[in-house]
């Protein structure tokens, strides 16, 4: 009996390489948003969520939801909803997303992958989000309960993820505006700068714009850890309003408290 030929078994050869191709080109082009909401949800530690995910990983929205992590028995959602469209690019992957409750403009990411490492440059952006967001990450933002308003802008930030550690270029700034709490008769109790800078060492800043609750610190990310001292202190008129809200933030001195971290 004859064999067939290399020849006549090459058309079902490439026919079944071609559907091959084709399914996984059409997964890709229409992976559902979920699997999207997985990996951040893996990646975050659980703390942050992408619940109710509609469309595609390309483009997609979702409610944003921040939590402590495994185990935590609280979270808090973002108003709205993020939306976000997600390109290829020449090094990797172009991201637009956009809150409308908290967000002008979109903000723009370009995600550049490498060897053992991945980048993420942030196009200069500007946006404001509710400070109660903050108290689902657990604590000590669920003991403070904190309200006002973060006014968050970028400023030539880019942040590398290479051997487990991460780099930062570029800087940072929060605004924490006629922020209030639960733990003081007095509110708001002030508004606060954060501001961090990027380089061989991270910095950190922290400083108050105005307020009966005075706050002020330094630190630095050494090793991928936080090194901060603070002090905090209030008005002399002041000081039996918030005497329970310096008990918690810091370590007592009389009529200051102080704030060390690592």
């Amino acid at each position: 009996m004859l064999k067939p030929s290399p020849h006549q078994n090459s058309p079902w050869r490439w026919a079944v390489a071609g559907v091959f191709l084709g399914v996984v080109l059409a997964t890709a082009a229409f992976a559902p948003a979920r699997w999207l909401a997985g990996w951040v949800h893996s990646a975050s530690g659980g703390q942050v969520s992408l619940p109710d995910a509609r469309g595609t990983v390309w483009s997609g929205s979702s409610q944003l939801m921040l939590s402590g992590g495994a185990g935590s028995q609280g979270n808090t959602a973002m108003p709205g909803r993020l939306d976000w469209r997600l390109r290829p690019g020449l090094r990797g992957f172009d991201l637009s997303a956009r809150a409308p409750c908290c967000m002008a403009q979109p903000l723009q990411l370009s995600l550049q992958l490498g060897w053992g490492r991945f980048t993420a440059v942030v196009a200069d952006h500007a946006s404001n989000w509710p400070a109660g967001l903050l108290v689902g990450l657990g604590t000590p933002w669920n003991t403070i309960a904190a309200e006002g308003n973060l006014s968050v802008a970028s400023k030539g930030l880019s942040l590398e993820w290479a051997e487990g550690r991460v780099s930062m270029v570029g800087g940072l700034q929060i605004d924490a505006l006629e922020m209030a709490t639960r733990l003081s008769t007095v509110n708001p109790v002030g508004s606060y700068r954060v501001a961090l800078d990027g380089g061989q060492m991270v910095s950190l800043k922290v400083q108050t714009l105005q307020g009966s609750l005075q706050l002020s610190g330094s630190g630095q990310w050494v090793g991928g850890r936080l090194r901060f001292d603070g002090v905090a202190s209030a008005e002399p008129q002041r000081l039996d309003a918030l005497s329970n809200l310096l008990n918690i933030i810091g370590r007592r001195e009389g009529a200051r408290s102080i704030i060390k971290v690592g």
